[in-house]
């Protein structure tokens, strides 16, 4: 099907321009434009009890408003607010500065906790104290445990030094090493050790006994160079309920003193031809056993050994 071809003109802007001023002044000049009966008329804008509800609305977000900025006032006056800090507590170069008393409630981490130079640091908490150090990894790598009980320390070393930096006392695994000059021990019932002790020294305060025993093992005093027992103003005395040995490999024992008394020694039997003097020596056994024998002229520890048998 072919169409025929209309042809529609536009016109141009001065005659386009020209007919809405013509059609402008048509219908201003004397003109009457016929309305419709009908016409709906709509009012832009909020009245009624939509506009007194917005109104109530608006108040109350002023009046929480005020309420919020005069307890944030209030906040601020009672917690010490300051550029510096907050209450006793202050910001300064060096960290945190808190004045007076502080609780805390859950752990706290720093890196140096000191106190004032004229007072001291104190720690208090109604269960227990604990001070631990952590690796970059989070394990624990040492801890001081404060209890009401006791009193503990987990790692790998403990030490004490003195304010010259000298190690007074240091305990590992291994050992206990005491540095002082002088470890006295105040108890009435001294110190028990269920290992060995090595010590250059043991000495009991002026006008106190010093007593070395092993109620149900042996005692033994060992050194490369000598021991030596000396009583300046009393005597010594070794009690045993079996043997009391004195032995040396290389020398001799040598009994120094004005008078040696063996009150305990067994009598040997007197001979026919013994004396009445009451003069005794000592003879000796081949298995070493110590007698008596009433003295003679001559020796009479071969009339008088009987006990050896």
């Amino acid at each position: 099907m072919k169409g025929n071809a209309v042809a529609v003109g536009v016109p141009r802007p001065q005659e386009a321009q020209q007919m809405v001023r013509e059609q402008y002044t048509t219908t201003t000049e004397g003109t009457h434009i016929e309305r419709p009966e009908n016409q709906c008329v709509y009012k832009i804008g909020i009245y009624g009890w939509r506009k007194r509800c917005l109104y109530l609305f608006v108040l109350l977000l002023l009046i929480i408003l005020l309420v919020n900025l005069g307890l944030t006032i209030w906040i601020l006056k009672v917690m010490w607010f300051s550029p510096t800090g907050m209450g006793h507590l202050r910001v300064t170069e060096d960290g945190l500065r808190l004045e007076g008393e502080s609780e805390f409630l859950f752990p706290l981490y720093a890196k140096e906790i000191h106190s004032r130079m004229d007072s001291s640091l104190l720690l208090q908490s109604t269960q227990n104290v604990t001070v631990s150090a952590r690796n970059s990894e989070g394990n624990v790598t040492g801890r001081v445990k404060v209890g009401p009980k006791m009193v503990e320390v987990q790692n790998q070393q403990f030490q004490i030094k003195s304010k010259e930096g000298k190690p007074l006392f240091t305990v590992d695994a291994d050992e206990v090493v005491v540095g002082t000059d002088r470890l006295r021990v105040t108890g009435p019932e001294g110190a028990l050790f269920e290992h060995s002790v090595e010590t250059p020294l043991v000495r009991a305060d002026p006008f106190q006994e010093l007593r070395l025993e092993s109620p149900t093992r042996s005692l033994s005093m060992d050194a490369p160079k000598g021991v030596h027992i000396k009583a300046h103003a009393g005597k010594t005395e070794a009690l045993s309920q079996m043997d009391i040995i004195f032995h040396s490999s290389d020398g001799m024992l040598v009994l120094d003193a004005e008078t040696v008394c063996l009150p305990k020694l067994v009598p040997g039997t007197r001979g026919p031809a013994s004396s009445s003097q009451g003069l005794y020596e000592i003879c000796v056994c081949p298995d070493g056993k110590l007698y008596l024998s009433v003295a003679g002229v001559g020796t009479t520890c071969h009339e008088n050994s009987q006990v050896c048998l």
